[in-house]
């Protein structure tokens, strides 16, 4: 009987901690467009201060050891903008580009 009480209680605990449970943000979360504008400059703004102010992203990461980052931050009318950056291989932004959301891109 003490064996099963320690079982239940053990299930029960589980359980209920599994519920507090946070899942870790999705890859390419939308960020706001205005804070990324803000933050990122080619240039300076390093992989640290990325990952720092929006979080893990979509990555490409090619032979050369430059990578390709993903983010998508809210537009007008229900789409999204895709805030595409390009780091060197010494984790600095060398390049960005915004691309606006298309009238034929799927629904978020």
């Amino acid at each position: 009987m003490n064996a099963r009480r320690t079982v239940a209680v053990g299930a029960l605990a589980a359980a209920l901690l599994s519920g507090c449970a946070t899942r870790a943000p999705e890859p390419g979360t939308s960020v706001a467009e205005a804070r990324f504008d803000a933050l990122v400059v080619p240039g300076r703004t390093t992989r640290a201060e990325l990952l720092a102010a929006f979080g893990p992203t979509k990555t490409v990461v090619f032979d050369s050891g430059m990578a390709a980052w993903l983010y998508t931050a809210p537009a007008a009318g229900g789409g999204h903008a895709e805030l595409v950056l390009l780091l060197g291989r010494d984790g600095i932004v060398k390049k960005m580009r915004k691309r606006p959301p298309y009238p034929t891109d799927p629904a978020p």
